[in-house]
């Protein structure tokens, strides 16, 4: 038996008894690596959102998959999973999964890094390609990172701060009609890029902002959210950070019950997981306490070591599907 419960409730005391819901019908995956295997691919599960459990007795679940798991259910219904070898990898790869449990290799894209607007002299670096499916242009969105400067001995983080964040759209994931552009006008570096859909309001980028703290830039290597009308924007600047300085690989997903956004990232590398919650994805948001060594402080718990993921609903039959594939102990 998993030992996962549910979420908070409205109205506790501060750092009072939380009570907890569970939505009988509903799970949730996670995606992930870990600091000891970077690039493989774990599986933890919940049924909360809240409490984690590493699956696979700790081992990989996939031996041909690598990258940094990114998960898009397409208007097949199947299940898509983009990677690649490294930032130096011309080739984004993807596999297929009808069950979520056996993945095959679909294919690869290889984007034209040559003559993109606005962002001369790219260097042959794909960072963390990401999927999003958009329902309302049966299209997917493909991003990922790309750089135009290296860095040197006596400024390293020239090369962060030039990443910008790049798309392709396809229909089907083998065929890309336009060539790479940027997705984001402003002159900021940004990683680790997911949509999320805002209702009828369109959708929020949330992004990594990918310069490094200081006086001068004090939202450095936070998590924020940008929100558009359309899914290629324009996306005005984004708003304040939803997380500490030095986090990344955002994920997000739903709470059960619907009446609150789950904000996961990472404190890199491998150091911890931290969460910010919202009842929209406007806000307002507020870091919730967990993985902190005191348990009666923890409003969550993650696996120790678990690193850059991707979340996503599923249903509890998938879940208990995935559980016997790939049995925690």
């Amino acid at each position: 038996m998993l030992a996962v419960l549910a979420t908070p409730a409205a109205a506790q005391a501060p750092g009072g008894p939380v009570t907890l819901r569970v939505d009988p019908t509903r799970a949730y995956l996670l995606a992930h690596m870990t600091k000891e295997h970077y690039g493989e691919l774990y599986y933890s599960v919940s049924i909360d959102g809240f409490h984690w459990t590493r699956l696979n007795r700790g081992n990989p679940v996939s031996a041909d998959y690598h990258g940094h798991a990114s998960i898009a259910q397409g208007g097949d219904g199947r299940y898509y999973l983009v990677g690649n070898k490294g930032d130096d990898d011309p080739l984004i790869r993807f596999w297929v999964s009808d069950d979520l449990i056996r993945w095959t290799s679909f294919g690869t894209y290889r984007p034209d890094l040559k003559n993109i607007p606005d962002h001369p002299h790219t260097l042959q670096r794909i960072g963390a390609p990401k999927l999003f499916y958009d329902a309302q242009s049966h299209q997917f969105l493909l991003t990922w990172h790309t750089p135009n400067l290296d860095g040197s001995a006596q400024d390293p983080e020239r090369y962060w701060g030039s990443q910008r964040t790049l798309y392709v759209r396809s229909p089907d994931l083998k065929t890309f009609a336009a060539p790479p552009r940027r997705l984001f006008d402003w002159n900021m570096a940004t990683i680790d890029t997911i949509i999320q859909p805002n209702g009828r309001a369109g959708y929020c980028a949330v992004v990594k902002d990918e310069r490094y703290p200081s006086y001068d830039w004090p939202t450095g290597k936070t998590i924020r959210t940008s929100c558009a009308k359309s899914l290629l924007g324009p996306y005005p600047l984004p708003g304040p950070p939803l997380s500490p300085n030095f986090r990344e690989a955002p994920t997000i997903v739903r709470a059960p019950g619907g009446t609150d956004w789950l904000l996961y990232y990472e404190q890199y590398a491998g150091t911890s997981y931290g969460l910010s919650m919202a009842p929209t994805l406007e806000g307002p948001w507020y870091q919730v306490s967990g993985n902190s060594g005191v348990p009666e402080w923890n409003r969550y718990e993650m696996p120790t070591g678990t690193r850059h993921g991707s979340m996503i609903s599923i249903a509890r039959r998938q879940y208990d599907a995935i559980v016997a594939a790939f049995p925690a102990r």
